[in-house]
């Protein structure tokens, strides 16, 4: 008797989860339809989706009204808010109902700015990407500049000087492909000796012009992604394996491919077949993207790899790399700078020139990289922080778990553990602990 009170007690519970997994995948089939309603009113929005093709065709026939969307929106989060997952659930189905609330929040708010809304540089970021980047004084990155300044010695203002030093290690566009093939090869060989990919995955490489970006991976579903390369302003050698990694193996591709496979084909989650692009994913996107660079690459790794391999391709001498790299290293602490542009920019403190001004004066950006930057501003506006702050709480989260620079092994599982999971970006300060 006791034995068949047990096995009902199994059989209950077990229909208790499958009822709630079919209620979560009923709001989760309302999210994405409302995702891609969205994005007939904001082209940029729907970066990519591999769902049912007829859910695509619905949305293509007619353009809903965006207070209609929201109101749908809203009546889904309320649904979400009263019905939490049990106690008992697994993280990764309490991830998911976190996940699928927080999105649609987001996606509320994207909604109220496509109606006219005004929001500040920050009261974006946090709405739309569920963080706020510090802001940082212009003595801290006057202090690096003085660094730099030593490192550069010359006549000139130190932008000048830069890119003169800089121009040393520009790849010729003759060699282009052969650098960028063979950066995503040793990205890739490195990437499988600790994450298992499905069969079958690839990427097509595409050269391209005219754009805002340096580069983008548009994920096509099947384990598929077209990965673009702008050619509008010269290429150093240095963003081969920084676009080869961010965009390919263990970045955009990979996070895509591993959610997909985990989420979506294992476990039916249909809402990981969109990706809504302004949204909390995002600071998990291009935050795992830039941090995995450091971990498919540490730094003594990835200059003899470029000594090695890179530079010959490129038809570069190698003696100047460590110099190349050490000047970089201090250059990358001015990334923020890029922030502080857009946030001036954006609350109204500053204009395009003025943005672009700033972005020359303490970020180091020649004058037709700033105003390119200024452009991908005026397109993506707040989205610059998950570049830098997304890749800070990504290292912060992956090291408080155990994968420090010095326990490689442990970076690469928790690193692998982050892309496979639908985490969101306030989760991550959440969770250093555990």
């Amino acid at each position: 008797m006791r034995a068949m009170l047990i096995a009902a007690a199994a059989v209950g519970a077990t229909m208790l989860v499958s009822a709630q997994n079919t209620n979560m995948d009923t709001l989760a089939e309302q999210y994405v339809k409302l995702v891609l309603a969205l994005g007939q009113h904001d082209a940029d929005y729907v970066d990519a989706y591999y769902g049912p093709p007829e859910w695509r065709t619905d949305a293509d026939a007619g353009k809903r009204p965006v207070a209609d969307i929201d109101r749908d929106a809203a009546a889904l989060l309320t649904t979400l808010k009263t019905s939490p997952p049990p106690a008992a659930a697994d993280e990764l189905r309490r991830l998911r109902h976190d996940y699928l609330t927080r999105q649609l929040e987001s996606l509320r708010s994207r909604a109220a700015m496509l109606s006219g809304t005004k929001l500040s540089f920050d009261e974006e970021s946090k709405a739309l990407y569920d963080a706020v980047a510090p802001t940082h004084a212009d003595a801290e990155f006057a202090g690096v500049l003085q660094q730099l300044d030593a490192k550069l010695p010359g006549s000139g203002p130190l932008v000048q000087r830069y890119d003169e030093f800089r121009a040393q290690f520009i790849i010729p566009k003759d060699r282009l492909d052969a650098v960028f093939k063979a950066a995503i090869e040793g990205c890739r060989a490195r990437t499988l000796e600790h994450i298992t990919l499905p069969a079958g995955e690839q990427f097509v490489l595409e050269y391209v012009t005219n754009k805002s970006w340096s580069g983008y991976n548009w994920y096509q579903g099947g384990y598929r992604s077209l990965i673009q390369i702008n050619t509008d302003l010269p290429i150093y050698v240095d963003r081969a394996i920084d676009l080869a990694c961010h965009e390919g193996y263990p970045g955009h591709h990979v996070y895509n491919v591993l959610l997909e496979k985990h989420l979506v084909r294992d476990r039916g989650w249909v809402e990981f077949t969109v990706y809504p692009l302004f949204s909390p994913q995002s600071l998990i996107a291009e935050g795992t993207a830039n941090y995995g660079i450091d971990v498919a690459f540490p730094r003594a790794e990835r200059l003899e790899f470029e000594r090695r391999v890179l530079f010959p391709a490129a038809g570069l001498q190698s003696e100047m790399a460590a110099q190349y790299y050490e000047v970089l290293a201090l250059v990358e602490r001015l990334s923020y700078a890029g922030n502080e542009a857009a946030r001036r920019y954006i609350n109204g403190q500053t204009d395009a020139k003025g943005a672009a001004d700033w972005l020359e004066r303490y970020g180091l950006y020649s004058r037709p990289r700033a105003e390119q930057r200024v452009r991908f501003i005026d397109q993506y506006r707040s989205y610059v922080i998950n570049y830098n702050l997304g890749k800070d709480m990504v290292a912060a989260h992956v090291e408080a778990r155990g994968g420090t620079p010095d326990n490689p092994a442990r970076r690469w599982q928790e690193f692998a553990r982050l892309i496979s999971s639908p985490r969101l970006p306030s989760g991550l300060t959440t969770s250093n602990s555990q």
